[in-house]
């Protein structure tokens, strides 16, 4: 069975294949071994023109947030273009370096203390004993081109068929009405609903063991900070297939 059920399958245009990643977390690793499996698919299956389109929260978590975010810095291989969507976990750690003692507790219980030690870690300061005082440091140590990258992530991305985004949609609301922070954050109500977004969404944020199509949308953040599953999926004209770090594979028309 398809794992589209709609009353039209989403394509991507001829000759072009994306590939979307999921929730990476501070999995420098996991990310590495993904390039590895993507550029080896391509190897078997070349393609005229590669997207790759990664859905958001790149820090948080995991201990490498500072090498994620160099991965997606440094230039693609020749002829792939890279797309980065921003996540809740960058918004909340935009907020926390602009107001460390307002909005530092909220993304230090979210994972952000993983990510500050970091980089605290790797500028050879000592982290301290007083979290949110290392969130106001952190803001001397941040390397200018990492806050460049963070402060200019998209919300979304459309490729034919599909539209790309880090959490969700608002149900009933046009795309170019839809809120950019509900876009980051949203859940129930975007997970819940049937409603036809006006085109197929490709997501991350919420957490599934396997990635979980609708008729509507497909979601791929299999939790890669805990599970040790970073996800792909890879789009071409009609039809999808998954890698993932575990090794498991999906085709699906």
């Amino acid at each position: 069975m398809s794992l589209f059920s709609g009353p039209a399958k989403p394509a991507v245009p001829e000759g072009l294949r994306v590939y979307a990643v999921g929730d990476v977390h501070g999995r420098v690793d996991l990310l590495d071994d993904l390039h590895a499996r993507i550029a080896a698919d391509l190897a078997r299956r070349p393609a005229d023109r590669v997207q790759l389109v990664y859905l958001g929260d790149y820090v948080d978590r995991g201990s490498d947030s500072p090498a994620v975010i160099d991965r997606l810095l440094a230039p693609p291989p020749r002829g792939w273009q890279r797309i980065c969507l921003g996540g809740n976990h960058e918004d909340m750690m935009l907020k926390a370096l602009a107001d460390p003692e307002g909005e530092g507790p909220l993304w230090l219980m979210n994972g952000g203390l993983a990510t500050v030690r970091a980089y605290m870690d790797e500028a050879g300061e000592p982290m301290g004993g007083d979290p949110v005082d290392g969130v106001a440091r952190l803001r001397a140590v941040l390397p200018a081109e990492h806050r460049r990258f963070l402060s200019g992530l998209r919300d979304t991305h459309r490729v034919g068929g599909y539209l790309f985004v880090h959490a969700g949609l608002r149900p009933g609301v046009p795309l170019e009405e839809q809120d950019p922070k509900e876009m980051r954050w949203i859940r129930r109500p975007f997970l819940n609903s049937d409603a036809d977004f006006g085109a197929f969404v490709v997501h991350g944020h919420t957490i599934t063991a396997r990635p979980e199509a609708r008729r509507n949308r497909l979601g791929i953040d299999t939790g890669a900070f805990d599970s040790g599953i970073l996800t792909a999926v890879a789009l071409e004209r009609t039809t999808r297939r998954f890698l993932a770090t575990d090794g498991a594979t999906g085709f699906y028309s």
